[in-house]
């Protein structure tokens, strides 16, 4: 009489070993495309940073709010809206300067007689053009936007002191930040 084990069939060592081999490089592969989904989707998140934020008030009541917008995400961002102290600010008070991204020093505040947008000096020792604003505007991932605001509506000489919000609306994301209000003499 025979060994009953000899009568059963079982897959040969060479096709255990490949079964073995193949099943680990399948879940691996699974596990890679998974990670990099989502690294990609990381990647690809809108990300700005707001500072630089100033808000000044002459003592004749004319006013000026500045920021600076910086696009360290992966995704280009529409801005729709700006806002200070909660009101919607109107495009055509909006001037800006588009650029890579970059570090810049303190903002100059403008003259409260008139300004020229077109050689405007932002920063001490930097001189560029301001174009006005007509409608929402477009940051490209890794730029920079230098925003002044000019005679924001609800900014009056008795805010100096305070803190004021100043918000910056994208299709994606609301984004806030306080900025103390400065006097500045004529």
């Amino acid at each position: 009489m025979g060994s009953p084990l000899r009568n059963k069939k079982a897959l040969s060592q060479p096709v255990t070993t490949m079964i073995l081999l193949v099943i680990p490089v399948m879940l691996t592969g699974g596990v890679v495309m998974y990670a990099y989904q989502i690294i990609g989707n990381q990647v690809e998140l809108e990300l700005l940073t707001i500072s630089n934020q100033h808000i000044w008030v002459y003592e004749n009541g004319t006013s000026f709010a500045a920021i600076q917008i910086d696009n360290i995400g992966g995704k280009d961002a529409l801005i729709d809206k700006l806002q200070v102290r909660g009101v919607d600010v109107p495009w055509s008070t909006v001037y800006y300067y588009k650029t890579t991204l970059i570090v810049t020093d303190v903002l100059n505040c403008p003259n409260a007689s008139g300004n020229d947008w077109s050689r405007f000096e932002y920063t001490s020792g930097n001189t560029t053009t301001f174009t006005q604003a007509t409608n929402g505007l477009s940051l490209p991932s890794g730029h920079t936007l230098v925003i002044y605001i000019k005679q924001p509506d609800n900014i009056r000489l008795e805010d100096i002191g305070s803190s004021i919000s100043i918000s910056v609306i994208t299709t994606n994301a609301r984004y806030d930040i306080l900025c103390p209000v400065q006097t500045v003499s004529s």
